[in-house]
């Protein structure tokens, strides 16, 4: 775990000044307290030098520049604020924030609210007292309501650049895996603060792009555990000048049957140069040889810190051991620079995990020392492969035959498949199954079909109507991640990748900017469905006009 608060500042050694007592005291007592007045702490000797109980760092005679990335987004670990929140929905309460959606995201603090009973925020949090949280997706009276998305804002300290790399980094924090799956999480942009906030009046407007003057800037997938915080980075290069942000989730409707939830947290965005010089991990935190190291640069020296206090044996840039858990800084030293990391806290984690399994009557399951047969709740701790303790949340249930329902989406022509049986037309079936404990399952399957549609002829001639040839869908297509257009030649016409469906994208029939001739053309397309696999189509669309 990093923070991003850098406590001490320090500066080139100090030298101790011996000087000659140009008075003599008549007692012992005071001699002593003269020179100790004389003292100045030396930031680099582990030692209490000057006599005030401070050491190295900790001591305000150590002074120097720390290296950390100044964040373009104002208040970005949501600790500035106008009020504590006592409910849901008050993001306002986080100074300079604005609610940038009509559904709202939540400002969770220590100080008052703590957020929803059933999503605990993962504590402790990443930096600071506040965070916020957010949906992607709810579920209302067993309705989903798939493109609920809530997403914060604000207006930059300054704009980013067109043309300049810069990073976006974050923490996200997860609640388990049912309630908080893999996000895609998405960062986007505007150049005029005035588009905060966006969709007003709509709870289902959905992401910025779904209107004017918004552009994504980047996403990234997201995966955690439960009750964890992941550190994770999005590195954006702006084709114009950026002055407000939006982030969230991604643009597409979600997937799941429940109502979803994550948090944020620690939102640095800064130039990409900024983040190069930094404590960087060797390995996994829980393993045994686990070290720390910084960039190594010519004619410079260094000196490691924990807690403040210099760790004499680690003048290298990289450490030769750790030293338990603490705050770890450098110091880089040049013949005319002092520079000090922003703080490494080394926090070895105790991963919490629960999860739910069914065995049969009279079956017997192994956890840990214990050999258990009987329904209820257990817990036990257990090292992982990184040797992190890990203490594991049973919820064992027994039981006897029992029925099932599933439902589940193919392709016409494709198969579905449970256990010896398989399934080719949609409708209800049934499936009498042996789990692989011996327990008798009947399975209910409800098989219904995909409904993708590819036209068969399109005319590109700016009427507003049919002008693009597009892959059209329900909320279960997910993404278009290729579609390629050939002449009769063979020859490729156009090429897009990472589409959604139903926007204002596609091909104009256009090929490098120019009409190309009316007839018939050959398609591939790579469609990602919400089972999670991606499927090849081809076939022709004629250019009318």
């Amino acid at each position: 775990m990093h923070s991003s608060k850098s406590q001490y500042l320090i500066g080139r050694p100090h030298i101790v000044l011996i000087l000659s007592l140009l008075c003599i005291y008549s007692t012992w007592p005071n001699q002593i307290s003269s020179v100790a007045t004389l003292m100045v702490e030396i930031c680099d000797n582990a030692e209490d030098d000057d006599g005030d109980g401070l050491v190295d760092l900790n001591d305000a005679d150590c002074i120097c520049m720390v290296i950390e990335p100044t964040s373009l987004i104002p208040n970005p670990s949501f600790e500035d604020m106008n009020c504590c929140p006592g409910t849901r929905s008050q993001l306002d309460c986080a100074e300079v924030w604005i609610q940038a959606s009509e559904p709202t995201t939540d400002y969770i603090n220590t100080c008052g609210w703590l957020g929803w009973d059933n999503f605990p925020a993962p504590f402790p949090f990443p930096d600071g007292e506040g965070i916020m949280g957010f949906r992607d997706g709810r579920v209302i009276q067993d309705t989903p309501e798939k493109n609920w998305k809530e997403y914060a804002g604000a207006c930059l300290l300054g704009p980013l650049k067109a043309g300049t790399p810069y990073r976006f980094e974050f923490h996200v924090g997860f609640v388990d895996q049912t309630s908080s799956p893999l996000i895609n999480i998405s960062f986007f942009g505007t150049s005029d603060c005035m588009n905060l906030p966006f969709g007003v009046g709509d709870d289902a407007f959905g992401c910025p792009t779904n209107g004017p003057g918004w552009v994504r800037l980047g996403s990234r997938r997201v995966a955690g555990g439960s009750g964890t915080w992941v550190k994770t980075t999005i590195d954006v290069n702006p084709l114009n000048d950026i002055t407000a942000i939006a982030i969230g989730p991604d643009c597409p409707g979600t997937s799941s049957s429940v109502s979803t939830y994550y948090f944020f947290d620690n939102l640095v965005l800064a130039d990409l140069r900024s983040f190069e010089f930094q404590i960087k991990e060797i390995g996994h935190s829980c393993a045994e040889d686990f070290l720390l190291e910084v960039p190594e640069e010519p004619q410079v020296t260094y000196q490691w810190y924990k807690d403040g206090i210099a760790l004499l044996a680690e003048k290298s840039p990289q450490l030769t051991q750790m030293y338990g858990e603490g705050d770890y800084q450098v110091r880089i030293l040049g013949d005319e620079s002092c520079h000090l990391t922003k703080s490494y806290t080394h926090m070895i984690p105790v991963i919490s995990e629960s999860f739910k399994l069914t065995i049969c009557e009279d079956d017997v399951y192994n956890f840990g020392p214990n050999a258990l047969n009987a329904s209820g709740t257990y817990v036990d701790t257990f090292k992982t492969a990184d040797n992190c303790d890990s203490i594991v949340q049973l919820n064992l249930k027994v039981l006897g035959p029992q029925s099932d329902f599933t439902s589940a989406k193919i392709f016409e022509g494709e198969t579905y498949t449970i256990g010896n049986y398989r399934f080719q037309n949609a409708g209800s079936h049934l499936a009498l199954l042996e789990s692989k404990l011996g327990c008798d399952s009947l399975v209910n399957l409800e098989l219904d079909y995909y409904n993708v549609y590819f036209p068969n002829i399109f005319s590109p001639n700016g009427d507003g109507q049919n002008d693009r040839f597009n892959v059209y869908g329900n909320d279960d297509l997910i993404e278009i991640k290729d579609l390629v257009v050939f002449d009769r030649w063979g020859k490729t016409v156009y090429k897009s990748t990472d589409l959604y469906e139903n926007d204002n994208k596609g091909w104009d029939g256009r090929n490098s900017g120019n009409l190309v001739e009316l007839g018939i053309y050959t398609f591939l397309c790579k469609v990602f469905m919400d089972d999670g696999k991606e499927r090849q189509f081809s076939g022709t669309v004629m250019l009318v006009r």
